[in-house]
């Protein structure tokens, strides 16, 4: 009966590789070399999908000052002095006398019974 374990010495020699039982130890070997290029890859994959939501989390967070600083400045020019005063550089001022509402009143006609019915 042979000794299946095999010794150190066996191993340091890589004797285990080229004996008669060596296709399980290749094939275990494959599947060793194969599982750890998946995992691998599966790391290079994650680590690059981290550092693209980082990218994007730093972009949304620069795009979100400046839509910021543009609302406000926008909120400045709306106001009424800046208004005022870019209009009085080009000779327009603002008027003395207030703005006065006009009222349109008119005359309600009756409407007829039919008038109503096809409205």
């Amino acid at each position: 009966m042979k000794n299946k374990v095999s010794s150190p010495g066996d191993i340091i020699k890589a004797k285990i590789l080229v004996n008669e039982n060596s296709a399980k130890t290749w094939a275990f070997i494959i599947y060793v070399i194969i599982l750890s290029l998946l995992l691998i890859g599966n790391t290079q994959s994650y680590e690059a999908k981290v550092f693209k939501i980082a990218k994007l989390t730093h972009e949304v967070k620069m795009l979100r000052a400046e839509f910021v600083d543009t609302r406000s400045e926008l909120m400045e020019l709306k106001m009424e002095s800046t208004i005022t005063k870019n209009l009085e550089e080009d000779g327009i001022f603002p008027s003395e006398t207030p703005a006065t509402k006009i009222k349109v009143t008119r005359e309600v006609e009756k409407e007829s019974f039919w008038d109503k019915l096809w409205r």
